[in-house]
């Protein structure tokens, strides 16, 4: 049983750091040494994802002593709102501050009754994919599993109609090099206790860090799992993902082969680089071979400045070569384009714009 730790006040425990059946044999027990009722479990157990509060004191249905019991033994930390944006057509981009003062991102974005929410498992990213403004700021440290998971809190305190169905780990960091953290926050956000999302509406997105993936394809629920392709070949994957120098694009293939659940090939396009028509025959047999679902993205112009984007005819001319080859393939329109919804982009634009600041 893995047990509380302290937080940096060291006086109270953070409960959302653990799995929410962890936590609700943690309390349990906290319950049994207070020798109060076994019944309060269950609703303290509530107040941490499922419906959520920003202190026990709000947990109204738990009498007033509890709460300030509560209040001194369990903390509920929270992530800092410091900027949100909102786009034209209901992307909403958000920036979080941490409490060392480090900032990540989410975007959500509606499409009719479905609300997918982008999340991060990193501050920054030690990958440096040419097309990421997250790469471009490089790596900070790894996200603990509040701090990720605490991201869905945090839009469910503000507003619970806007409680996510569809959750992807495709905002900042590279999921599976954060794995510990990573699969506690998959608990999280599947379990009834926790958040109570599907498995099957949450995807984890990954460059082919083979030994997250070898743990990643332990976890039974069926969790979906995108591969960030983005070349068909290990040459032109290698000029802009340098990652494939260590896991090349074959390796990374054998190991989704061996994943039980269905892939999907995730590819940006970028024109000149991975955009001709022998790119879609290639991307066709690798699609063919393990039965993968093609997502392809219009390259988001403010993630890489120094990037054209595929036009939308050519787009949609590459799209119909590999469903003519058997393949299904999917054209995601890029979304907040008024705003600094790219990966990365709005961490970059606010830091640049305070460092502006500080020289005057």
């Amino acid at each position: 049983m893995r047990t509380i730790q302290p937080t940096a006040n060291r006086e109270t425990a953070n409960l959302l750091e653990l799995a929410p059946e962890a936590a609700r044999e943690q309390i349990a027990h906290w319950m049994e040494n207070q020798k109060l009722p076994a019944y309060r479990t269950t609703q303290m157990v509530a107040r941490l994802w499922g419906n959520p509060v920003r202190s026990w004191t709000e947990a109204t249905e738990l009498p007033t002593a509890l709460r300030d019991l509560l209040n001194s033994t369990f903390s509920l930390p929270r992530l800092r709102l410091d900027v949100q944006q909102q786009s034209a057509d209901g992307t909403q981009k958000y920036l979080w501050r941490l409490d060392d003062g480090e900032a990540i991102e989410s975007v959500l974005i509606p499409t009719g009754s479905r609300r997918t929410l982008c999340i991060s498992s990193q501050a920054g990213c030690a990958l440096g994919c040419t097309f990421c403004a997250t790469g471009r700021m490089g790596y900070r440290r790894n996200l603990s599993a509040f701090e990720i998971a605490g991201q869905v809190r945090e839009l469910v305190l503000q507003n619970r109609e806007d409680k996510p169905t569809n959750i992807v780990f495709m905002g900042m960091g590279e999921p599976l090099l954060n794995w510990p953290a990573v699969n506690t926050a998959l608990s999280i956000l599947n379990s009834s206790l926790g958040l109570g999302i599907g498995a099957r509406h949450i995807t984890v997105s990954t460059v082919g860090i083979l030994p997250g993936l070898a743990e990643f394809a332990k976890r039974p629920e069926q969790f979906r799992l995108a591969i960030s392709l983005h070349a068909p070949t290990s040459t032109q994957r290698l000029g802009i993902m340098p990652i494939e120098k260590k896991y090349d694009l074959a390796a990374v293939l054998r190991a989704a082969e061996a994943f039980r659940k269905r892939v999907t090939f995730e590819y940006v396009m970028i024109a000149g680089v991975n955009d001709s028509g022998e790119d879609a025959d290639r991307l066709a047999r690798l699609a063919r071979r393990l039965g993968a679902l093609v997502n392809i993205l219009p390259l988001h112009p403010g993630g890489a400045p120094n990037l054209t984007p595929t036009g939308s005819r050519e787009i949609r001319a590459f799209a119909e070569r590999l469903r003519n080859q058997g393949v299904e393939a999917t054209v995601r329109r890029s979304r907040g384009l008024d705003i600094d919804a790219a990966c990365g982009q709005l961490r970059v634009e606010v830091e640049r714009k305070r460092r502006r600041e500080i020289k005057v």
